[in-house]
């Protein structure tokens, strides 16, 4: 799994834990619906620490928390 399928997978997990829609974090995170369609489906193999900070604003939290999770703890992760 590469780091931005695991942010993918984080996306949709905290997505559906607090209820929100991919347009509302959006408009919370400043990111632009294109960007967030690039990193949804895939197209972008390169998620920033700006991105990780702008999706943690986004949902509420601090970027530790956004990256607090255990699908980021492999060190299987490839940094393509």
């Amino acid at each position: 799994m590469t780091v931005n399928d695991a942010v993918v997978k984080r996306i949709l997990a905290l997505l559906k834990e607090k209820n929100i829609t991919q347009y509302r974090l959006e408009q919370e995170s400043g990111i632009q619906h294109g960007s967030m369609q690039c990193i949804m489906n895939g197209r972008n193999k390169t998620v920033t620490l700006t991105t990780i900070m702008m999706l943690a604003k986004g949902f509420g939290m601090l970027p530790y928390e956004f990256l607090n999770d255990d699908i980021f703890n492999s060190f299987d992760l490839d940094a393509e």
